[in-house]
């Protein structure tokens, strides 16, 4: 189990506690008293959730307790959603060469652009990412879209085109998908 990172700022007294159970806890609680400390604590660690009276702007992974003292289990409860969540989100990037995939929200990043992208589109980037080498429009229909028959449907090759054509206005990338003669593959 990976050992979370706890930082407690400007809180000595709350510091003082979690120091004693942190072994228990499966936490590496630290100490920070001035924001300088703090900027460079966080930019080392990329997992952290910070501890404060009070409300820290354009800082995210903050729990703010303004009241205390809180019950130990009720204050563990909160540590601990917020470590999941954390987790869940971190899951929920894929990144692909020159972009990021939000799987939770269904946006394309690249950088200061993105790109809403429907469960159909994400799945279909994903498998051709996975895949590494042209896949067949048959394969697509059956893998991405579950059609099992050999109906005569252009579903993969209207929502390839609707993709292409998104990616081109966004992003300025006609190369992302690359139609082959045989299927379609991911640069």
């Amino acid at each position: 189990m990976n050992i979370q990172n706890l930082i407690i700022y400007q809180f000595n007294t709350l510091y003082d506690i979690l120091k004693e159970l942190d072994n228990n806890l499966k936490i590496e609680v630290i100490n920070i008293n001035d924001e300088k400390s703090l900027k460079e604590k966080i930019s080392i660690y990329n997992q952290y959730l910070i501890i404060t009276k009070k409300n820290i702007s354009n800082l995210d992974n903050q729990i703010v307790l303004e009241k205390f003292p809180i019950k130990l289990n009720k204050f563990i409860e909160k540590l601990n959603i917020q470590f999941l969540k954390q987790q869940f989100s971190g899951q929920s990037k894929f990144k692909l060469q020159d972009y990021t995939i939000d799987l939770n929200s269904r946006y394309i990043f690249s950088k200061n652009k993105k790109l809403k992208l429907t469960e159909k589109e994400i799945n279909t980037i994903l498998y051709l990412s996975k895949m590494n080498k042209t896949i067949s429009i048959k394969e697509l229909q059956k893998k991405v879209w579950g059609h099992q028959s050999d109906l005569e449907t252009h579903t993969v090759e209207t929502h390839i085109y609707r993709l292409r054509k998104k990616f081109l206005t966004e992003f300025k990338d006609k190369s992302f998908i690359l139609s082959e003669a045989n299927g379609y593959k991911i640069k």
